[in-house]
């Protein structure tokens, strides 16, 4: 296992964050055991979560109870901002909101602090200003090591940057977005960005939810795993994805490699991304991601991968010719 710096800051993590988004529900504490034990015995030391996986916190309970004494030898994550009740304040960014959760989060983590706790999607309602300053608040009591950001768009992340420099106040150091072969928007402005200000990047869905894989590609009108769930299947819907899917496959096997293996190899080779999140419901599953990202795509692969999906010309600024 390999280790690299997450961004600006001074913590190492493994080349491989494991996504804990299917304990509790995909896969049930015994075989989340199983994985988890799988992942420290190759070495992985990052570990992702949030409240809301699995509904009323259950994946990080479950994780709570796998870390035991093994919790200083591991980073941990969590986020806030999904819904976690029915009552009006249940959700969101504010700051009532996020000190009640964290709380919550590190009584089921059964640890005093969150290496990286998320800022989990936007919340229009609440100012940036009141949610950097809980952020902050929980960063100076020790309960938060690291501020991060999900789901933003990278016009938002530089405006709470700017807000926090300005205001002296807790900074993001990490962003996560969604970054895939069909979902490639992260490389108009977020991944520039990131790169600009030095921040660590973690991808989730390098999979697209399963579709980059033989299962999904070869049948366009019968969909297996999360993509058969109307969530992942509204995400991708549209026929096209399918078949850059089907061709994706089609290249995997003439380089001989799995396509699983291969999309995550891919997503991993953009210069900007720090370490993708593997999900796996198996221990069988593992070690073919902590394969991936230790395969040489090569930029002729990559470029040949890339242009099945190819993004549209986007001007982000004009310079004198």
């Amino acid at each position: 296992m390999k280790y690299v710096q997450l961004g600006r800051t001074g913590t190492r993590v493994s080349n491989i964050c494991f996504g804990t988004m299917s304990f509790g529900s995909y896969s049930d504490a015994s075989t989340a055991g199983s994985m988890y034990a799988h992942c420290r015995d190759l070495g992985v030391n990052f570990f992702d979560c949030a409240n809301s996986y699995a509904g009323g916190g259950k994946a990080e309970a479950i994780l709570g109870d796998l870390m035991g004494e093994d919790r200083d030898n591991v980073v941990i994550t969590s986020k806030v901002c999904r819904p976690m009740s029915a009552d009006t304040n249940g959700s969101g960014l504010s700051r009532r909101h996020i000190i009640q959760e964290v709380e919550n989060s590190l009584r089921r983590l059964k640890t005093d602090r969150i290496d990286v706790y998320f800022a989990h999607h936007y919340d229009p309602v609440t100012p940036p200003e009141e949610t950097l300053r809980a952020f902050d608040d929980l960063q100076r009591q020790g309960k938060i090591i690291y501020a991060g950001v999900s789901n933003w768009a990278a016009w938002r992340i530089a405006q709470a940057i700017g807000i926090s420099q300005r205001e002296a106040l807790a900074c993001f150091d990490v962003v996560q977005p969604m970054y895939n072969l069909v979902k490639r928007q992260a490389e108009f402005e977020l991944f520039p960005l990131a790169e600009a200000m030095g921040l660590a990047v973690m991808v989730f869905s390098p999979l697209a939810s399963g579709l980059l894989t033989r299962a999904n590609a070869n049948t366009i009108g019968q969909r297996s795993g999360r993509l058969a769930e109307a969530r992942y299947l509204k995400r991708y819907e549209d026929q096209r994805n399918f078949e850059i899917a089907a061709d994706f496959c089609a290249i995997a096997d003439e380089v001989g490699v799995d396509p699983a293996m291969l999309a995550v190899a891919w997503a991993v080779s953009h210069p900007a991304v720090t370490v993708p999140i593997i999900g796996a419901e198996t221990v069988e599953q593992i070690a073919n991601y902590v394969e991936a990202v230790g395969f040489d795509i090569g930029p002729d692969l990559r470029a040949r991968i890339s242009a099945l999906s190819p993004i549209p010309a986007y001007e982000i600024e004009r310079t004198i010719d």
